[in-house]
């Protein structure tokens, strides 16, 4: 039994412990972005906020491979890339170490970019430019572009009009319904959440297994096994059920002052955008998508509403993410390719 286990085992264990160690930090890094503004307007305890987004994080997961299946392979092929399994390794590496220096300033970055940046940034290092599929890589950045400018559009125009819709009812009363309201827009965005973020990791576990010679399908499909699935979801599930809060106060309090009306239009624009993103199968930063969401509420409202000193470094990490990622991640590969 022992003489089974190869070097390649052993890294593709590795890998795997990884793979779920950055979708359980992802979860805890993330949990601001389901549920900041129903807690910074008391519609929910943050208690019952991050157990209704661990229970819908987890549903969402489970619910969709399209992502997984852009991940695993529109940004390289795992069934040409050699020594694909230390290219994951390095691209982890990266991942995790850049979710954790953002978390610990509690700056809202991106895990997308950062997984994303990470496969591009490895794979260049173990096989140069050309091994990139530019064409795939090209379709996730203009989606990780279009989805906040597009959640900062719906959010302005979906307070505008939901606004309307309330202008002849009593203060305290639209306070009171949109609490109710914001509950609901909370598990949509969860769900959304875990229906996107986690199958990033799906699909880095998978592209793993292809590459490395552990899983065969027929006709080379890109297939996500049950147990790849199951185990992405229960990772997020966990760390969000730890939160980061951190990041909650920013995201539900710095950037702009929420109350239950914006809160909730905040969180049905960015749900709406991630589900038409994920339907698409295509990733987005649910971080970018969430805050430009209560950019646009604010903006609607009054320009000056919003703090756009902290929203201007939240957009810097979201520019910086992806490169620097990618360095880090082609260096991982250097000392990786040394060592391993």
């Amino acid at each position: 039994m022992l003489n089974q286990v190869t070097p390649d085992v052993i890294l593709l264990i590795l890998v795997i412990v990884l793979a779920l160690s950055f979708d359980f930090i992802n979860g805890f890094h993330d949990t601001a972005n389901s549920i900041a503004t129903s807690v910074s307007t008391r519609a929910l305890s943050p208690r019952t906020a991050i157990i209704l987004a661990s229970l819908f994080n987890l549903v969402g997961a489970l619910s969709y491979t399209g992502v997984a299946k852009t991940i695993g392979k529109d940004i390289a092929d795992p069934f040409q890339l050699e020594n694909g399994l230390v290219v994951i390794l390095a691209a982890l590496t990266s991942a995790i170490l850049w979710n954790l220096i953002t978390w610990w300033f509690g700056i809202p970055s991106s895990s997308s970019h950062a997984i994303i940046g990470g496969i591009t940034g490895a794979t260049i290092g173990a096989a140069g430019f050309g091994a990139v599929n530019f064409k795939g890589f090209l379709s996730i950045v203009e989606a990780l572009i279009f989805s906040p400018v597009g959640a900062f559009f719906v959010g302005f125009l979906m307070i505008k009009l939901i606004s309307a819709l309330v202008a002849n009812t009593a203060y305290h009363k639209t306070n009171r319904r949109f609490r109710y309201l914001q509950i609901l827009s909370a598990s949509w965005q969860s769900f959304s959440h875990g229906a996107n973020d986690a199958q990033k990791t799906m699909g880095v576990i998978t592209f793993a297994l292809v590459t490395g010679g552990f899983l065969h399908t027929p006709g080379g499909e890109f297939v996500i096994p049950l147990w790849v699935k199951i185990s992405a979801a229960l990772a997020m599930a966990l760390g969000t059920s730890i939160g980061g809060w951190r990041i909650i106060k920013t995201v539900g309090g710095k950037i702009m002052k929420i109350k239950p009306i914006t809160g909730f239009s905040a969180d049905l624009s960015s749900a709406l955008i991630i589900t038409i993103f994920t339907a698409l199968h295509l990733p987005v930063s649910t971080t970018h998508v969430i805050s430009s969401a209560i950019m646009g509420v604010g903006a609607s409202q009054k320009f000056s509403a919003v703090k756009w000193g902290v929203a201007g470094r939240i957009i810097f990490t979201w520019i910086v993410t992806l490169p620097v990622s990618a360095l880090l991640a082609a260096a991982c590969y250097v000392v990786y390719d040394v060592f391993l």
